[in-house]
């Protein structure tokens, strides 16, 4: 009768707390995540099952999986226990009944050895992140563990363990423990499960429960996408013309979609997310993490009303926070590295938009930017009919029809620093043989700048305005040397009729035709390595778009690589519209990063992004480096034309 009590009460509350917590959720909007079912399964068996963004961290991923894997071993032992052994004297067929309790024995072992190994961490080794913070929550669900796995061992001594099958449990009944030991052993067993039953949809804990949903229900789509305002029945953007919505973005919790707020009961706490933030690490109001804690401290501060369908005072952006929301760089580093595939960005983003287009509350800052791409199709401000000056003397095709388009971008189309990118990319490619042209003032901005600002509208208005020019003149294939522009027309115009374009970073082509002898490789044409070498990869280009490898190849590898890189290199601050608004000077993103760069000795940065570019050397120039910031396409070019001015000299 008291285990049925206990039992009872700890199973009702759990029950009674998942399905309020179900219930906010589903308060939210609707989102369209049931379809790429195979994808969905292969993922959830891999990242759920197989843990593997857990293992990212060695350290706490070990320990973790070793809980993880050991519960789900052990769990049928507790369902056993609680009902005096019925499923193994009544259910499991005496043939299991080895296998079965080795397995039940290594479960607890593992779980034993994962939650001994985080208690001595958390309390010895206390990491960095943790210090300073209450830790009470997850020492006593560690502890609750602890009990619940050593208990056991003393329980199974008294079940005649098999020392083949249960040796751990074939030690403890060679000690011979009293009886009276070990029925309080079994009642502490009982005791902490209904405790910790009784914690979990109280604490962080409740991602396992919701983590389930949470990954399977996961975005298949191209990392960092962002979606339309409207999508209509053929799964493609509302046209401008015929859009008809009443909102923008996201003011009140019930506007985020249900997979949006899952999010806020699936967090671990595990800090990885602001490990890798850059707008955390600079200092500003910013914690990925902590926005999602917000999300979940929303719904529980105002679910009566909530739940009876009516919407609290307090917006979403207040509970956020304006200076959190402003801050993001968009670079999907949170995204990338959170276990459970939380999706922190889009939260931001979808702030934004509200802000931008309905509310109007926005940094002032940004209006100089919008407007200039409303009025000029770019940032700058600089006219349309300059867009092709820097290639006049290049004898490049301009507005025509060609099998390779280089999409320019603002930043190479005006910026004098960035030109130079752009000369050097179509002297390469024209070197190659390539039949390729640029659409001079044809081309407008890709949209990037003002989407992750929160101008959707203008985003799309020129999506639509770039594709009508596409159509009109049969692109087919896109070159682009601004990752950001790479990662919008290739990854978020086929929601605007762009679904068959072809679009290639310029890192991507120039290693293409290196492989096919096209162009030499940077070591072919740079015998004397006259420079050291390292490389920053630009958040768009690595972490989102997938593009590690080739610009390596290009420069035929580097000399030293930075602390972090690939998909885990760290931002240079720009994304995110953040080139066009002011940052602190005591919390720069870019100084961080300059600062890594240059312990790596080298004497030159390779870049392979126009705002990396700038950003970087900036950051370098804060703490007085003398180190060289270059395109890679600058890189190779420069050696080209060395090696046939030597050439040229020697004839």
């Amino acid at each position: 009768m008291i285990l049925l009590a206990m039992g009872g009460i700890s199973v009702g509350f759990f029950v009674f707390q998942v399905q309020k917590a179900t219930r906010l959720v589903l308060v939210g909007s609707r989102d369209s995540r049931f379809d790429s079912w195979i994808p969905r399964i292969r993922e959830f068996i891999v990242g759920w099952l197989g843990q593997k963004k857990v293992m990212r961290d060695r350290v706490a991923g070990t320990m973790h999986v070793l809980m993880f894997w050991g519960f789900l071993m052990l769990g049928s032992d507790m369902l056993d226990l609680a009902t005096a052994n019925a499923f193994s004297k009544k259910i499991l067929p005496s043939l299991l009944k080895g296998p079965w309790n080795g397995m039940v024995e290594l479960g607890y072992t593992m779980a034993l050895i994962g939650c001994t190994a985080a208690l001595v961490r958390r309390i010895a080794f206390t990491p960095e992140k943790l210090k300073g913070k209450s830790q009470l929550e997850g020492n006593v669900i560690l502890l609750l563990i602890f009990t619940i796995t050593t208990t056991s061992f003393m329980i199974e001594s008294k079940e005649d363990p098999s020392s083949f099958w249960e040796p751990l449990g074939y030690q403890f009944s060679q000690i011979g423990l009293e009886d009276r030991t070990v029925v309080i052993a079994y009642w502490l067993h009982m005791l902490s499960i209904c405790v910790f039953l009784f914690l979990i949809p109280l604490s962080k804990h409740m991602h396992l429960v919701m983590a389930v949903p949470n990954v399977f229900f996961h975005d298949t789509g191209p990392s960092a996408k962002m979606r339309p305002l409207a999508i209509g029945d053929d799964g493609k953007a509302v046209p401008l013309e015929e859009l008809e919505i009443d909102s923008f973005g996201v003011s009140t919790y019930s506007q985020y979609t249900w997979r949006q707020l899952i999010d806020g009961w699936s967090c671990t706490s595990c800090a990885r997310c602001q490990d890798v933030c850059p707008a955390y690490a600079s200092g500003k109001g910013l914690n990925p993490m902590q926005v999602i804690h917000d999300v979940r401290n929303y719904a529980n501060d105002h679910a009566p009303l909530l739940l009876s369908g009516e919407t609290p005072e307090e917006t979403m952006m207040e509970r956020i926070t304006d200076e959190a929301v402003w801050a993001c760089t968009t670079c999907n580093a949170c995204v990338d590295v959170c276990p459970l595939y939380i999706e922190h960005v889009p939260k931001l983003t979808d702030l934004r938009r509200n802000a931008v287009m309905e509310t109007m509350e926005y940094p002032e800052i940004l209006n100089t930017a919008m407007g200039n791409i409303e009025a000029a199709s770019n940032p700058y401000g600089f006219g349309e009919h300059e867009r092709a000056d820097w290639a006049a003397d290049l004898d490049v095709k301009v507005g025509e029809p060609a099998e390779y388009i280089y999409f320019v971008g603002c930043a190479a189309s005006f910026d004098e620093r960035n030109q130079k990118v752009a000369r050097s990319t179509i002297s390469l490619l024209k070197e190659a043989g390539l039949d390729v042209g640029i659409l001079g003032m044809q081309e407008g901005c890709s949209g990037d700048p003002a989407r992750r600002a929160g101008n959707e509208y203008l985003f799309q208005m020129l999506a639509e305005t770039n594709m009508m020019t596409f159509q009109e003149l049969g692109v087919k294939r896109i070159i682009a040397s601004c990752p950001h522009c790479f990662h919008t027309l290739g990854k978020e115009y086929s929601d605007y009729g762009g679904e068959e374009l072809e679009v290639y970073h310029h890192t991507e082509i120039l290693s293409i035709l290196q492989e096919e002898a096209k162009l030499p490789y940077l070591s072919e044409v740079d015998t004397e390595k006259d420079r050291s070498i390292t490389f920053h990869d630009p958040c768009y280009l690595g972490r989102i778009g997938g593009v590690i490898e080739e610009p390596r190849k290009v420069i035929s590898g580097v000399d030293v690589e930075p602390e972090r890189h690939g998909r885990d290199s760290f931002c240079c601050g720009a994304g995110g519209a953040q080139m066009w608004m002011e940052e602190d000077a005591d919390k720069r993103v870019n100084v961080i990063r300059a600062e890594e760069l240059s312990e790596t000795g080298c004497d030159t940065v390779a870049v392979g992004c126009p705002f990396c570019s700038i950003m970087v050397k900036d950051g370098l120039d804060a703490i007085g480096s003398e180190m060289e910031v270059l395109d890679v396409a600058e890189i190779l070019w420069e050696q080209i034309q060395k090696r046939d001015e030597e050439i040229h000299n020697r004839a």
